[in-house]
């Protein structure tokens, strides 16, 4: 009796282990948490006077579940292509270890919840948190099978949390809250660009249509429309110096960071191989928090 106890005891936890597991990588827990930093930096940086840490864990609980709730819905209307590729096929929706109802249901929850949170700050917060989620399961999870103009609109979604923060604590949209937006709405091209190089085949075997390509392979530009994108960067220190919210340091420092994924970009377009696209994602890794910091620390 006592064996039979403890094993089903240790049935249990694994069980309730797996259900953990599947749920971590239903809203992409290590993905959400670069989502969450964002936003929370751009709280940070957008705040006058005392600071609110008490804001702060609200708003990073509210991005959380709305990001859990998009990548969750993602994740519902992806099932079949998810199980194409091999970097997605044991997905627990993809897999079949969670249903689409649970799914549906844990998108739900976690949405309603999130814009609840959101909405403590303001009204702006609240409609900017669901229109990224919407707009990113609904526009641009389909828009990946029709067109490259995906990345666009994705990146829209994408740069929301920089928006969110910045709102959160000004209540309005202002300057420093679009700069903020650009910031992270031009940064994820030479990210994305990088990791469509690295993933291009397995895109492509699952239907995927978002990412140029010449004779089959992906097209040796996406180094060039990296390039572009990173040398968008290179002023928003400028920027922030010219809106008085940093110094001098910060126009130096993100005018080298900017340059530099810029060269990693333009490294991949003049020699398109698997080396140079991990480099500049591994770069474009490197970026955002280094620039966030800099933004901050150059505050204070």
């Amino acid at each position: 009796m006592a064996r039979t106890t403890e094993t089903t005891k240790q049935i249990s936890r694994s069980v309730f282990g797996q259900k953990v597991a599947d749920y971590q990588q239903l809203v992409k827990f290590r993905l959400n948490l670069t989502v969450v930093f964002s936003a929370s930096m751009a709280f940070a940086i957008a705040s006058e006077g005392t600071f609110s840490w008490v804001g702060l864990a609200i708003l990073a609980a509210g991005g959380f579940l709305i990001t859990g709730a998009s990548n969750a819905l993602n994740q519902v209307l992806e099932k079949d292509f998810d199980r194409m590729m091999k970097r997605t096929a044991d997905r627990p929706i993809a897999s079949g270890r969670m249903s689409v109802s649970e799914g549906v249901m844990a998108a739900g929850l976690m949405s309603l919840m999130g814009i609840m949170l959101l909405a403590l700050f303001n009204v702006w917060a609240a409609f900017l948190g669901t229109l990224a989620m919407v707009s990113y399961a609904f526009v641009y999870t389909p828009m990946k099978r029709v067109s490259s103009v995906a990345v666009t609109l994705g990146a829209i979604p994408g740069a929301m949390p920089m928006l969110i923060g910045a709102v959160a604590w000004q209540g309005e949209l202002t300057a420093l809250a679009w700069t903020l937006f650009g910031i992270q709405f031009f940064w994820q091209f030479a990210h994305f660009w990088a990791i469509g190089y690295l993933g291009f085949d397995q895109y492509k075997l699952a239907g995927f249509n978002f990412i140029p390509e010449e004779n089959g392979e992906p097209s040796p530009k996406l180094g060039l429309y990296a390039m572009w994108n990173a040398l968008m960067l290179a002023p928003a220190g400028a920027i922030c110096w010219w809106l008085g919210v940093t110094g001098m340091v910060s126009v130096v420092c993100l005018a080298v960071f900017g340059l530099a994924l810029a060269w990693f970009a333009w490294r991949l377009y003049k020699q398109p191989a698997r080396k140079m696209a991990l480099q500049l994602m591994f770069a474009s890794l490197m970026y955002l928090p280094l620039a966030l910091t800099v933004l901050l620390l150059d505050k204070i």
